[in-house]
């Protein structure tokens, strides 16, 4: 077979044993890419990942009962059930 453009051999190819050191290199600087995109990727992928748990975290908070709020509320709702009484007392007379 001859080695002409559009053939590809294993010759072609860097590895360990048959590669030229500027075949090593270009395959050193490829692979090293491929790192960088997959790290950057996995960056990306934590951070949102982590905005996402943050934004879930404050939108399931709940706020804290206060006793002054439930007390007021005790006392409007004994002021409505008072009134509801004169009403009724109001209305068989």
């Amino acid at each position: 077979m001859a080695d002409g453009p559009g053939i590809e051999t294993y010759a072609n190819h860097a590895n360990s044993v048959t590669a030229t050191p500027q075949q090593q290199e270009e395959a050193t600087i490829a692979g090293d890419a491929v790192r960088t995109r997959i790290f950057a990727f996995i960056g990306v992928a934590a951070v949102s990942a982590g905005i996402a748990y943050a934004i879930v975290r404050v939108a399931l908070a709940r706020v804290p009962t206060d006793p002054t709020t439930e007390r007021i509320q005790q006392l409007i709702d004994e002021a409505n059930r008072l009134l509801a009484q004169l009403d009724d007392k109001k209305s068989d007379s």
